[in-house]
């Protein structure tokens, strides 16, 4: 019996079934997620590209069932977590992103319609057999940030030590854009410029 994560079914039959999937996958098992993250770190030196990073684990757990007690709507709740490799957008060098989905959706062809289901989302199914890895997989893609950036600036080089802005202290940043702020602030009280 194969991988339950990689097994085409319909999403009926993971409901009926009351399918629970344990996810420990590789980032390379999720082509592509790894393609994505390839190409972000392809804009690094060689040397800097962290060696295995296609090794980095997907951990988490899917469980399948119906939202409705007709059993007409299938669902499927759980959530999934991974640090991926990234390039900080502030300082070019790479760190690792956590990615984490938890995600609760309604599984529904394109004809269905669910009524009264607002705390899920509606997860179109174009086609009738899904695999639940490409679910995980377009999940994660969504949670990727159009620009990644350290989440703590102590552990980014574009700020080196002490030099971390502190609005506090009055300590004056460089804003290129704060002419174009004030010409637009009285553009907007004098329109007739």
């Amino acid at each position: 019996m194969g991988n339950p994560l990689q097994q085409s079914q319909t999403a009926a039959e993971l409901a009926s079934a009351g399918q629970v999937i344990e996810i420990a996958s590789k980032i390379s098992s999720f082509d592509g997620l790894a393609e994505i993250v390839e190409a972000d770190l392809a804009a690094l030196e060689a040397e800097k590209v962290p060696v295995e990073w296609r090794e980095s684990l997907v951990r988490g757990e899917l469980t399948f069932g119906f939202a409705d007690p007709e059993r007409h709507l299938p669902m499927l709740t759980g959530g999934a977590k991974a640090r991926v490799a990234a390039v900080c957008q502030r300082c070019l060098e790479p760190f690792q992103l956590k990615l984490s989905v938890e995600p609760k959706l309604l599984l529904l062809g394109s004809e269905e319609v669910a009524e009264d289901y607002d705390e899920f989302e509606v997860w179109e199914v174009d086609e009738q057999m899904i695999r639940p890895q490409d679910i995980v997989e377009e999940l994660l893609i969504m949670a990727l940030p159009f620009s990644a950036m350290h989440d703590n600036m102590a552990d980014c080089r574009a700020f080196s030590a002490g030099n971390i802005p502190d609005e506090e202290s009055g300590e004056e940043l460089v804003r290129p854009f704060a002419a174009l702020r004030t010409q637009m602030t009285q553009n907007e009280m004098d329109p007739d410029e």
